[in-house]
């Protein structure tokens, strides 16, 4: 039951106005209203965005794709909603794995910009080309890659940030796609704050740093807001992050997946066209343990490993410039051996590194000349390589096993 105190309170943006509008929208049945039927969970506001979920049966998301446009539209009517994102989500039942939320359809032309690259890799590309196995490409990016970690704390988000500098730096048009929902750090990493403008529909346009294009939950979020999501509204909300922007052309997007293994990285590494994968480990045996994981996730699921880059290898003194390996050192170069994947290299950590970070500013864009900068564009060389040769290198079929 809802009532109005007067109309400054109508007009205040709130829970129960958002509750009051979405009982014109019918359930599943038809027989009476998401609403009533407690279908409608989560609801966030904040800054003019309103974010919330609607139970749905496992097997109906795709019939069920109207009735969630339906919801969005009826609340982006609602005085000060500047931005609605309605996602299906569903409970799961024995014997039956959680269904996901459909994934948006893509813009029917994304906005191009920017200058072509010194050589494009565009062509014979995974983007540009059909993919099996309910994978959707993003028009107008060539190659997806998911820089990933079998556990958080190794520094991967600044290894992301970091390489995608290094091959902006290289001639390649980039952009940064912040995959962490519970953890985003590509707002602070990058020095960027505000919101994304909307230009067209839901199409967002891109935030820009350091010359690369940017999108990430934290400029949709209040940096203190706790995501406390279920896998399918994360899910659903990274595909709307990479396919409702308006990316433009690029050859590469570098993409910062989740720490770990769990359902939200497998569902990504099944629904996004990967071109390949990175994985970034510190080189210590417990680090090393989970970045086996990261590996045979992506070999289950048939994405090729680019390679894996040794964090923290050691850490140089800024007093005495001394090298100290507080990790260990070459563990993550032996694993990869181990795993018969490329190694692309070592990255030392610095005070520099840690103070630029912490600054938005990458050391890659702020001090390129740095110890740290040569060794990210030494890996980016590495990884520019692999994508132009990924015909004969990344998508060569596995070898036949015939046992006698």
């Amino acid at each position: 039951m809802f009532w109005k105190k007067g109309r400054q309170q109508e007009d205040e943006l709130t829970n129960e106005r958002v509750l009051e509008v979405l009982q014109q929208v019918k359930d599943p049945t038809g027989t009476s209203n998401i609403v009533e039927k407690q279908l409608v969970s989560d609801i966030s506001i904040l800054n003019g965005r309103v974010v919330f979920s609607i139970k749905i049966p496992a097997n109906e998301a795709e019939r069920l794709e109207g009735m969630r446009k339906a919801a969005e539209k009826i609340v982006s009517v609602l005085p000060g909603v500047e931005k609605v994102m309605a996602v299906l989500t569903a409970e799961k039942t024995p014997g039956r794995a959680p269904a996901s939320a459909p994934i948006p359809s893509a813009p029917a032309a994304a906005v191009s910009s920017g200058p072509a690259a010194q050589k494009s890799l565009a062509p014979e590309t995974q983007a540009s080309r059909p993919s099996g196995g309910g994978k959707l490409e993003v028009p107008g990016v060539a190659n997806i890659i998911a820089v990933a970690s079998g556990k958080g704390g190794v520094g991967k988000s600044t290894t992301s940030a970091n390489l995608a500098i290094a091959l902006s730096r290289l001639g390649l048009r980039v952009g940064l796609l912040d995959a962490d929902i519970y953890g985003p750090s590509v707002p602070k990493l990058m020095g960027v704050s505000g919101k994304p403008e909307l230009v067209e529909g839901r199409i967002m346009k891109p935030m820009e740093a350091h010359g690369i294009k940017l999108m990430s939950i934290g400029f949709l979020v209040d940096e203190e807001t706790a995501m406390i999501w279920r896998g399918p509204m994360v899910t659903s909300a990274l595909n709307q992050m990479l396919r409702e922007v308006a990316w433009g052309e690029l050859d590469v997007l570098v993409v910062d997946m989740p720490p770990g293994t769990g359902d939200v990285q497998l569902t990504m590494a099944q629904k996004v066209p990967l071109t390949g994968s990175i994985v970034v480990s510190t080189p210590q045996d417990l680090a090393l343990l989970d970045a086996r994981r990261g590996v045979a996730m992506f070999e289950k699921v048939s994405i090729p490993v680019i390679g894996v880059i040794e964090n923290m290898s050691h850490f140089v003194c800024p007093d005495c410039g001394g090298r100290h390996e507080i990790f260990g050192h070459g563990g993550a170069r032996e694993e990869a051996r181990k795993m018969k994947v490329p190694f692309l290299g070592e990255v030392p950590l610095t005070m520099e590194l840690r103070m630029q970070s912490d600054a938005g500013t990458p050391i890659v864009a702020a001090a390129p000349d740095s110890t740290v900068s040569h060794a990210y564009m030494t890996i980016g060389e590495e990884i520019k390589t692999a994508l132009e040769n990924k015909g004969e290198v990344l998508t060569k079929p596995a070898p036949r096993i015939v046992i006698e």
